[in-house]
């Protein structure tokens, strides 16, 4: 395709809205991604931790 400004560049040929929305969720998708997956990996470390300390008191009460 063959554009003759930066205006019709930007209209994308009428289909403006769906091409540079679809660029725009890609966009803020890829950006929430790696703040998401630490949030998660966060969470799942607090859950482990609490898991071991659980363990290791069961362990303590029956060694009494």
């Amino acid at each position: 395709m063959q554009w003759n400004s930066v205006g019709e560049f930007f209209a994308m040929g009428g289909y403006a809205l769906y091409v540079w929305g679809s660029f725009g969720a890609c966009a803020v998708l890829m950006i929430a991604e790696p703040f998401l997956a630490r949030r998660r990996l966060s969470e799942v470390r607090k859950i482990l931790a609490r898991e071991r300390l659980a363990d290791e008191l069961d362990l303590q009460q029956k060694n009494q």
